[in-house]
This record gives structure tokens, sequence and C-alpha cells, in this order.
């Protein structure tokens, strides 16, 4: 039976590799992004391989994310992928207003567009569906305000899915390590740090967007309906748990 995805920040990087997985396996797969051109040409280029529409859709606006929901029926997967690093502070970083910008532009990214999508769409999440988070290795190390904006993501996926597991919905977080294929960087990663990125996985490749949009898949499965609650380590190694 054909289910129905949504896929937040699914015009580029993750969210669009994850998209563009459960769309090739004949899913109805909804994406959105902020830019309309970009949501417009994503949606398109991927629907060639399937059913896909896309939404405009600031995921930090309560308006635009109800008027979101509003055009939902059932929903059998979210994804919030929607995230980012805090836009470069103007003027001097150091003083108090800088940092209270970078920490509201980390936490609205990559806690809150989750939080409040979440919110809006979950009474329409089917007894079998999931929400999947996704998350960065960043919360476990000199993250900064990003690091900890997704330590916060984790946190708070473990309380959404004790309220949400007893009605058969999952929720889990895949924490991605250093993926290539993305903009994350936004061009200023240097070739010392790539290596040294790199270097520190166990299997000496940096990962791509195909890895996680693979554990996404799987967590989206039926093999998965017992896993819920659980931060997914997808690094190659560079942060092990045991």
């Amino acid at each position: 039976m054909t289910r129905t995805v949504l896929v937040t920040g699914g015009t580029s990087g993750i969210g669009r590799a994850i998209a563009e997985r459960f769309a090739a396996d004949g899913e109805e797969v909804l994406i959105t992004g902020r830019n309309p051109e970009a949501v417009e040409r994503v949606a398109k280029e991927i629907g060639m391989r399937g059913g896909v529409r896309g939404v405009v859709c600031d995921a930090t606006s309560v308006e635009q994310v109800e008027a979101l929901a509003a055009r939902l029926g059932d929903l059998d997967v979210l994804v919030n992928a929607a995230g980012g690093l805090p836009e470069p502070a103007s003027g001097d970083p150091s003083t108090l207003a800088a940092q209270l910008a970078q920490w509201q532009s980390s936490l609205a990214q990559n806690l809150l567009t989750a939080v409040l999508t979440t919110v809006a769409v979950q009474s329409r999440l089917t007894g079998d569906g999931c929400v999947i988070n996704i998350g960065s290795i960043g919360a476990e190390r000199r993250g900064g305000s990003y690091g900890a904006a997704k330590a916060a993501l984790a946190a708070w996926n473990a309380s959404l899915s004790a309220e949400l597991a007893p009605k058969g919905v999952t929720c889990n977080v895949i924490s991605a390590g250093f993926v290539t294929g993305t903009d994350f960087f936004r061009g200023n990663l240097s070739e010392e740090r790539h290596r040294a990125l790199v270097e520190e996985t166990h299997n000496k490749r940096p990962g791509t967007v195909d890895d996680i949009a693979r554990t996404a898949y799987f967590l989206a499965s039926p093999g998965a309906r017992h896993i819920t609650g659980q931060t997914i380590h997808v690094n190659g190694g560079a942060f092990t748990t045991r």
C-alpha cells in the first residue's frame, strides 16, 4: 500500500536524498522548503521517478506550518530534515546581541522546525507511522550552538517517543557524521579539514546522503517497528557508542 511521506527541508542535501529514496519506491512524497523556485524545481526533478509534490513552507513559521498541516490527510512518515548552521553574525560576533542571534538561529532551524512540524501534523500520523529527525555528530562534541540544538533535538525525541509510541508511532533520530554532497559548510570546508574528518572515521571514507537516506528508509520499514526513542549514529565510526 502506498504511503504518504512528508520531508521538511527536502530540496537539497540529506532531505532531498531521503525524498528521492521514498519516491523511488513509489511512495507519495511531499517536500517542503523556503525557496519557491527550488521547491518547484526539485519536486519536478524527483517527480520524474514517482509521485512528488512540493509546498513552500518555512518550518520556523507557526502560520506556514499550520497551513501545511491543513493540506494533509493521513501521514505515514514524517522526516524532519530542515536545519543547518546559523547565519553568520553581522558586526562583532563577540557581542551579546550577536550571540543571541546565533543561538536563536541555531535553535529555530535545528530544533523548533522539528517541534513545530511534528506537533502540527501528529494527529495525522497513522497508527503504524514514524517520525524521523535528522541530528548531527555535532551534538556529541564541539558543536557550539548548532551542536547544542541537535543535542536538544535528541532529548526532545526521547520524550516524543514516550508520547507517541503507545499510539504506534515510532520516533528516532539519525545522527549524521560528516556527509558529502551537501552545502552544509557553504563552500568553506578546506581540504585539510576534509581529510581530518575522513581520517577520524573507522572506514576511512566520508558519509554520503544515500547512507542517511537508506537509514531513514529502514527506520520507516516493518523491520524497525520495535526501534523507538533512539539516536542512530551514522558516521563511519567517527563517534562510537556501546
